[in-house]
């Protein structure tokens, strides 16, 4: 970890297939508002009033401290003993108890497979397609947009976040935040204010919110290239939103307890968000907190090439490790070389 001048740490960034590496100043939330981002001033918003995409017209929207909005009755938050606790965290201790044990030992491969088959139906047909399919000659030829969200794998809300962000075929930096995360929950809290999720930090335009519906809002204003997104996307019903978590019995909820540090360089997942076998490798990185490059690759998605040139596949998931250059496709295998690899006793 290096330093600047400020006293502030930050982080070097992996950089995507040969474009150069791009610096995140982490920095405390005093230090956010006074300084703004390295790239532009940091910004919060609140339903409704969502920035417009032209660049011209950003700058009528009127900023909001980080940490102002957001219902957390509706939210995934953690709450301090208060009555306003999501109901998400009433279901973590029934969850963890009924849910298949230590995630790092052998497992059922039929429960495992059947229930996240489920888990798909459920949320069928929202985060299988790209909408910006590799025909479309301006999607495979714009730069990808910097964006990081901080979230956990059984969140409802989060799931809908990215839901949109695999409809939109981008790229993401993800930083799981299980309950009982040891960093990335303290990141939130820095940055915005409180620990609530999903929350999604766009560093092209300075913008941070939490929120579900608010960013899947934005991230179609700014990167649906006209489009609308689709109900599915703000709105779902108890079956629709809740039984993906329930039928994973909490998997991707909780960090596991023998969780090790954070590898210097983060690991890099080709998949897509309905996935039934990349839906498991997600729980496991979630489960160990270990940030990753996420490269959604839908159906019709313009990274399928890079998929295919990278794995000699279109098969997900497929997880690259830059930390020992390793490459692997099958998920009980991933699952197995996480567990091991990413354990605190190894």
């Amino acid at each position: 970890m290096l330093s600047v001048a400020c006293g502030r740490p930050f982080y070097p960034l992996r950089s995507f297939h040969g474009q150069p590496n791009r610096l995140v100043v982490r920095r405390s939330r005093a230090s956010i508002v006074e300084r703004g981002s390295p790239c532009r001033p940091w910004r919060s918003y609140s339903s409704g009033s969502l920035p417009p995409s032209s660049s011209s017209s950003r700058s009528r929207w009127n900023a909001r401290p980080p940490g102002t909005d957001g219902d957390p009755a509706v939210e995934s938050r953690v709450g301090s003993g208060s009555p306003s606790t999501s109901f998400l965290s009433l279901l973590c201790p029934l969850l963890k108890f009924f849910g298949g044990g230590d995630p790092s030992q052998e497992r059922n491969e039929f429960l495992e497979v059947a229930t996240s088959s489920l888990s798909s139906l459920a949320r069928s047909p929202w985060g299988s397609k790209s909408l910006n399919n590799i025909n479309n000659l301006e999607s495979a030829t714009s730069p990808q947009p910097y964006l990081q969200i901080y979230e956990f794998e059984a969140c409802p809300f989060c799931r809908r976040v990215r839901e949109a962000m695999t409809e939109l075929d981008l790229t993401v930096e993800v930083y799981p935040c299980p309950k009982g995360s040891l960093r990335h929950r303290e990141l939130v809290r820095s940055i915005g204010g409180k620990e609530q999720f999903p929350f999604l930090v766009d560093l092209n335009t300075g913008v941070s919110m939490y929120e579900s519906n608010d960013i899947v809002k934005y991230l179609f204003r700014q990167y649906g290239q006209g489009r609308n997104p689709s109900f599915g996307l703000l709105e779902s019903t108890v079956f629709t939103g809740w039984v993906p978590t329930l039928l994973r019995a909490g998997r991707g909820m909780t960090l596991w307890k023998n969780a090790g540090k954070e590898p210097s360089m983060k690991l890099e997942l080709y998949s897509y968000e309905n996935s039934v076998y990349s839906r498991i490798v997600r729980e496991a990185l979630c489960e160990l907190e270990l940030p990753y490059i996420l490269q959604n690759v839908g159906e019709g998605s313009t990274k399928s090439k890079l998929l295919f040139e990278t794995s000699g596949s279109n098969k997900v998931p497929y997880l690259v490790d830059p930390n020992t250059g390793l490459q692997m496709g099958d998920y009980k295998k991933i699952l197995s070389y996480l567990f091991q690899t990413y354990s605190a006793s190894n």
